[in-house]
């Protein structure tokens, strides 16, 4: 299920970082330059009783001389839990059908509707090469390969980067296509169909057969298309900017085969619960910025993102890392991160009366804010290697965007808030 996404470690900043805040002397670094070098990690996330993911990371990386350079990254994510199924919750228990259409579950009243039944393990496998091209042009290409039960993605991506103004300004420009295909259990759903309920069917076959009049099919596909502008510039030999603007298109099927969205009367109650529809298509634009000074023993790092798509969702992101040397081989790096976002046009908590072409209760797609605070320590070993260890806590924050709630709604949490808790252990070398 493509319910979450993790941020995997940035070797590129850290391997930086590190060089500015250890003191680590170039015939060392000379000493390991045509060996392989290793990143590793393993990432815990859990959010109180909804999902909890464990994620492991190799990452490898080569230079066969003259930065011609080799790398791949393996990822391996097992994810439990329960998920929210759009459904509102209700002063009464509720009964849903599990996705496959095999078995129910049964909300209490009061509680916010989450399937239990959400387990998924994921394998991603990325390949890369990058090599200079002429005098201060470099080009790269890759392949990123990642595989569920239920879900399939393959992507292509190449880049280009141009040094000029003595090498102080650098344009960049990064493509990707990727090919996903999704063929959920139970098969995708028809749009706007009604939720089969077994106790509203006389038998099995009745029900069976009504369930299958909600599914279109086995499997869906879908495109995107992702193209990122970037400029950098130092600004002198402490200060280091970078811009960057990026356009992505997805075409093919955006809806979530597990959301639902529920139909209720004036007193609030439910009549039932309808499968989401989103548009299939989604255009996106981003501007980026990020700034990276070295003071006399820190280095601050910060950015901020503004993205807007024709779906209606408007978002900011703004992040800041500090490196605090703690001595010439150990750090500390705190991290902040705000996040804003708009609802999409077409997000409705609930519905009443007539449904809408386009409809999702996915609080993920509605108005929203959220913040990550965090703590990093690495610790460079005699021989060179890195060990770390990062502490994070997320809290997001859904809220109303100017939707009444009739009657027995008011006594509801329909906006409940979600928290996480992330640790991850590095080990490179």
């Amino acid at each position: 299920m493509q319910l979450i996404k993790f941020s995997n470690i940035n070797g590129a900043l850290a391997a930086a970082t590190c060089t500015l805040l250890a003191g680590v002397s170039n015939a060392q670094a000379d000493e390991k330059s045509n060996d392989w070098q290793f990143d590793t990690a393993i990432m815990y996330y859990g959010e109180p009783d909804r999902v909890q993911a464990v994620e492991g990371v190799v990452s490898a990386t080569k230079d066969f001389g003259d930065e011609h350079v080799f790398s791949t990254k393996l990822v391996l994510d097992t994810l439990t839990g329960a998920s929210a199924n759009g459904a509102v919750a209700q002063t009464s228990a509720q009964t849903f059908t599990r996705p496959s259409g095999n078995g129910e579950y049964t909300v209490e009243a009061g509680d916010t509707p989450l399937d239990d039944t959400f387990r998924d393990t994921r394998v991603q496998l990325n390949l890369a090469w990058n090599q200079p091209w002429g005098a201060n042009q470099k080009v790269g290409a890759g392949l990123h390969i990642s595989n569920e039960y239920d879900y399939l993605s393959v992507a292509l991506n190449a880049n280009y980067a141009l040094d000029f103004n003595r090498k102080n300004t650098t344009f960049s420009v990064a493509a990707s296509y990727a090919a996903d295909e999704y063929s959920p259990e139970g098969g995708i759903p028809l749009a706007l169909s009604k939720m089969a309920i077994r106790g509203d069917f006389a038998n099995d076959d009745a029900f069976n057969s009504g369930f299958d009049d909600t599914r279109i099919g086995e499997s869906e596909n879908k495109d995107t298309l992702d193209v990122i502008f970037g400029l950098s510039q130092v600004i002198n030999r402490r200060w280091l900017v970078q811009f960057n603007y990026g356009y992505s298109q997805v075409d093919g099927y955006l809806s979530d085969p597990f959301k639902v969205v529920s139909l209720v009367d004036d007193t609030g109650s439910a009549l039932g619960h309808y499968y989401e529809s989103r548009p299939d298509s989604r255009s996106k634009h981003s501007i980026f910025a990020q700034s990276k000074y070295h003071f006399d023993s820190l280095v601050w790092d910060m950015s901020y993102r503004l993205a807007s798509d024709d779906w209606g969702i408007d978002s900011h992101t703004l992040e800041s890392r500090l490196y605090i040397p703690l001595s010439d081989s150990a750090w500390i790096t705190p991290h902040v991160r705000y996040y804003q976002q708009s609802a999409a046009d077409f997000y409705r908590p609930f519905v009443q009366g007539d449904l809408a072409e386009y409809m999702s209760a996915d609080y993920r797609i509605g108005q929203m804010t959220a913040y990550t605070l965090g703590l990093k320590y690495t610790q460079k070993l005699s021989d060179g290697d890195e060990l770390s260890m990062r502490l994070e806590y997320y809290q997001q924050t859904p809220e109303n965007s100017g939707f009444n709630s009739p009657g027995q709604l008011a006594d509801v949490d329909l906006y409940p808030s979600v928290s996480a808790v992330i640790f991850q252990l590095g080990y490179k070398f």
